[in-house]
């Protein structure tokens, strides 16, 4: 197992469409074994493929007592709204207020390629949402109006240039 490096906005890979994962073996384990404890390590709570630089439809969680492997998410069904406060490990944590779901159906693949769906409410379904986002290319900043998201984004440039 190993440690991966947290790819940072505006890299390219964050903003595109991931491939399908198509190949269930033990290389794909070792991946999201890679990646738990990459999520680990950064004290957060959901991981995406893109997020380490594969542009792969993958991700892994645990959260709120949900801790599971995706590949090829899909949100089937969401329902009611909740407002909360949404960070990322590709924009450094920098947090924002989101509104999102309150509650989310996810349908996936698990390691071994058999297919599950699986529900959430709350901050897990936010997770859910958010790591199903980077899957399909888009950040959590894209859900804030143009001037909030501005101010996320030299927030976490100012940041990063302190380190």
């Amino acid at each position: 197992m190993a440690i991966r490096k947290i790819t940072e906005y505006p890299e390219e890979v964050l903003g595109q469409m991931g491939k399908p994962v198509e190949k269930f073996d033990a290389e794909l384990e070792a991946l999201c074994e890679d990646m738990f404890e990459t999520m680990y390590d950064a004290e957060g709570v959901g991981l995406a493929a893109p997020q380490i630089g594969l542009n792969l439809r993958l991700f892994v969680m645990d959260c709120d007592g949900i801790k599971l492997i995706a590949a090829n998410p899909e949100i089937v069904h969401t329902e009611g709204e909740q407002t909360g406060q949404e960070g990322c490990l590709s924009v450094g944590k920098v947090p924002a207020v989101v509104t999102r779901p309150m509650k989310a159906r996810l349908r996936a693949q698990d390691a071994k390629g058999e297919w599950f769906e699986k529900e959430a409410e709350g901050y897990a379904a936010r997770a859910f949402l958010h790591e199903t986002d980077h899957c399909n290319g888009k950040l959590f900043i894209e859900h804030l109006p143009k001037m909030r998201r501005d101010m996320v984004v030299k927030r976490f440039r100012k940041e990063k240039s302190w380190r």
